[in-house]
């Protein structure tokens, strides 16, 4: 069975599938998770203390995807171009893993700002 998480940033809420990487087991053993987002064009990203590597990087990932950066220890969930993103792509700063997805419309993270409290857990 797939492992659900729920999402809260600010009043957003959004629920998401991980994918079966040794990344998403990790991130999901070190449920809950709480940290100040920061945004970058439209992504929000923020440190979580799972140091994993990287695990089949990614250089351009799909609105929705959650992705793992390495290089920040960070979990980023990405809605639309970043500041790097091609014309039709979505970009982040460094190749990614990618741990999962969100479920229904990743837009509604648009509301969302820096400094807003995301809270990551596992989903009932």
């Amino acid at each position: 069975m797939a492992k659900r998480i729920k999402i809260t940033a600010g009043e957003v809420e959004a629920y998401a599938q991980l994918n079966d990487t040794e990344t998403a087991q990790r991130i999901w053993d070190a449920l809950p998770l709480e940290a100040r987002g920061q945004t970058w064009g439209e992504e929000i990203y923020f440190g979580i203390p799972v140091d994993c590597g990287s695990e089949r990087p990614q250089e351009t990932v799909e609105a929705g995807d959650l992705g793992y950066w390495e290089p920040g220890s960070a979990f980023c969930i990405f809605f639309g171009p970043t500041p790097i993103s091609g014309p039709g792509e979505i970009r982040p700063a460094d190749p990614v893993t990618v741990f999962g997805h969100i479920e229904g419309d990743p837009k509604v993270f648009l509301s969302v700002r820096g400094g807003t409290k995301v809270i990551v857990e596992r989903a009932e």
